[in-house]
C-alpha cells in the first residue's frame, strides 16, 4: 500500500470518529455550559495526552515548533470546539451542516498556504461542487438559522481549517499523535486552571446523556480522532485528504438520527452519494501536474 492511500484511509476513520462531535456535543450543552464543556474536554484529552508522552518517552518538541503548535491549539482545541457549542445553543445539528460543508474548502485553502500544495485546477471544482451540494442540503432543511449562531460557526471554521493545515505540516516531522498531544499539553495550564475556575454549581442537574456526550468529545474528537486525522492529512496531503471531511455531515445525521430522533430522506441519500463522487474527483486531481509540480 503506498503512503497516498494509507493516508487517505488514516483521514477516512479520523472522519468517522469525528462525525461523532456534533451530535454528542449537541447533546452535552443541553445540561453543561459550553465554556466548562470546552474546558473539561480539553483537560481531560490534554492529561490523557501528556500520560501518553510521558509513557512513550517522547522528547520535547523543539523551539520552531512552539509557534505552529500554539496555533494548533488555538485553531482544534479552544477555538473550534468552543465556537461550536456556543453555535449549537442557537442553531441545530442540521443546521450546523451548512459551515461544515466549508470545511474541506477552508483547510485545504490553508494547506495551499502554510504546507505549499499546489492541487490541479479541476481539483477546486470538485471541491466546490462537493460543498455545494453539503450547504444546498442544509438550507434545503427550511428551518431559519440564527445569525449569532451563523457568525460562531463561520469563525469555528476558520480557526478549524487553520489548526488542521498547522497540524498536518508539523505531523510531517513531529508525528500524528504527537502534534495533538503536545498541544493539548501546551493548551493544559490554560484550559484546566480555567475549569476550575468554571465548575458547575451543582452537579445534580447533569444527565448522564449528557456526560457520555462529554466523554466522547474527551476522548475520540480531542485526541483519538486527530490520532488518525493528522496522519492521513500528512501522508495524503493536505488538500485532497480534507475533502474527505465533505462525508462528516452525513455521517454525523445519521448519528444524529440514532441519538437525536433526526430524520434521515432520500434527499440525504441523494446528495451523499453526489458529495461521495466529488471526494473521489478530488482525490484524482489533488496532485499537480508533473509540469505544474517542476
Amino acid at each position: 500500500m503506498d503512503r497516498t492511500t494509507e493516508g487517505w484511509i488514516s483521514g477516512f476513520i479520523g472522519v468517522l470518529i469525528f462525525s461523532g462531535s456534533l451530535p454528542a456535543t449537541r447533546v452535552a450543552v443541553l445540561d453543561i455550559d459550553p465554556l466548562f464543556l470546552t474546558l473539561a474536554r480539553a483537560t481531560i484529552a490534554g492529561l490523557l495526552g501528556l500520560a501518553l508522552l510521558l509513557a512513550l518517552r517522547q522528547k520535547p518538541p523543539a523551539r520552531s515548533e512552539l509557534a505552529s503548535l500554539a496555533v494548533v491549539s488555538l485553531g482544534v482545541v479552544i477555538g473550534f470546539p468552543l465556537l461550536t457549542a456556543l453555535a449549537l445553543q442557537h442553531i441545530t445539528t442540521a443546521n450546523s451542516i451548512l459551515f461544515v460543508g466549508l470545511l474541506p474548502l477552508a483547510t485545504a485553502a490553508f494547506g495551499i498556504l502554510r504546507g505549499g500544495e499546489r492541487p490541479q485546477r479541476a481539483f477546486w471544482l470538485f471541491s466546490g461542487l462537493g460543498a455545494a451540494f453539503v450547504a444546498g442540503f442544509a438550507l434545503l432543511q427550511g428551518s431559519s438559522i440564527s445569525p449569532v449562531g451563523s457568525l460562531l460557526m463561520l469563525a469555528a471554521i476558520v480557526l478549524c481549517g487553520l489548526g488542521y493545515a498547522e497540524g498536518a505540516k508539523l505531523a510531517r516531522t513531529l508525528g500524528g499523535w504527537q502534534v495533538i498531544s503536545w498541544a493539548l499539553v501546551l493548551s493544559l495550564p490554560l484550559t484546566a486552571g480555567l475549569m476550575l475556575l468554571n465548575l458547575p454549581g451543582t452537579w445534580s442537574g447533569i444527565g448522564m446523556p449528557a456526560w457520555w456526550g462529554l466523554a466522547y468529545v474527551s476522548l475520540f474528537s480531542m485526541l483519538i480522532g486527530f490520532v488518525f486525522w493528522y496522519r492521513g492529512l500528512a501522508l495524503g496531503g493536505v488538500a485532497g485528504v480534507a475533502q474527505l471531511q465533505l462525508l462528516q455531515p452525513f455521517f454525523g445525521l445519521i448519528l444524529a438520527a440514532l441519538l437525536l430522533k433526526e430524520t434521515i430522506g432520500w434527499a440525504m441519500i441523494a446528495v451523499n452519494v453526489a458529495v461521495i463522487a466529488c471526494v473521489a474527483g478530488a482525490k484524482h486531481f489533488a496532485k499537480p501536474h508533473a509540469a505544474q509540480a517542476r
